[in-house]
């Protein structure tokens, strides 16, 4: 048996990080002197505390620990690590688009914004549409774009796109559309043929990763307004090159068109 101090000596972790993981139920002590509360651990217990040590490293929720070291399947336990890797990875990409975000928005001389204006005509294309809530629009958005792909298949005649209410934005709730472009739009579980109408647009293109498209949006409207502009009706955006199309964010494209008219 080792004490409390030997064991952290041969598994480079504080005594205070041991208790710690005595109390919260991660790794109990083999034995508890039940006179002197003193902790004594056994030689096998050296990987399952490396182990956890590594877990906690990736910040692995402690209920999510106790079920990985409980769990005797290999499979099941690893699948439980490859989750939360998942989430990680999800979270260094909002990371990394944050960060670069913030250079482009504190760039002393941002590059000015290209910007043309188009009639765009009346077309029909095979949709989905929903009243949802801004935080959800990512898982939205990706459910109905493969429902839309599986529905259409091949017979695809342009770069996908979609339709976002003002309300989404204001208020957090709103009407959302997701289209592929057909020549003719199938009717099938959520995925129905909708017209949209004839328009004039202000078009600009984003490019990289859409959770930077914010910044985009802020030069937009800054043309648009500085040009005498006024916003009419819901934004639209078509998605010209995207992680289908380019494993590389660089080379995503978005193409952003904002409905509207002179007002002088």
């Amino acid at each position: 048996m080792l004490t409390i101090g030997e064991f952290s000596r041969l598994t480079q972790l504080s005594v205070r990080t041991l208790r710690r993981y005595h109390e919260g139920a991660l790794l109990e002590p083999a034995v508890v002197d039940e006179a002197t509360g003193y902790r004594y651990y056994s030689l096998d217990q050296i990987p399952t505390a490396q182990v956890i040590h590594r877990l906690r490293e990736l910040d692995v929720p402690l209920g999510d620990v106790q079920r990985i070291l409980r769990t005797p399947d290999p499979e099941v336990r690893a699948g439980l690590v490859a989750d939360h890797l998942q989430r990680l990875e999800a979270e260094l990409d909002r990371t990394r688009a944050a960060v670069v975000s913030l250079r482009r928005l504190l760039r002393p001389d941002p590059a000015p914004i290209a910007v043309e204006l188009r009639a765009e005509p009346a077309r029909t294309v095979a949709a989905v549409e929903a009243v949802v809530r801004h935080g959800d629009v990512a898982s939205w958005f990706a459910g109905a774009m493969a429902e839309l792909g599986a529905a259409v298949g091949t017979a695809v005649t342009g770069p996908p796109g979609g339709t976002f209410e003002n309300a989404l934005f204001e208020q957090e709730r709103g009407r959302a559309l997701v289209y592929l472009p057909t020549d003719a739009p199938p009717r099938t579980g959520r995925v129905h043929p909708v017209t949209l109408p004839a328009v004039e647009l202000a078009v600009t293109t984003h490019v990289g990763e859409h959770d930077g498209v914010e910044v985009t949006y802020g030069q937009f409207g800054t043309w648009v307004i500085e040009n005498a502009m006024s916003v009419a009706g819901p934004v639209r955006e078509r998605y010209l090159v995207g992680p289908a199309d380019a494993e590389d964010p660089e080379a995503w494209r978005t193409e952003i068109g904002w409905p509207v008219f002179r007002v002088s």
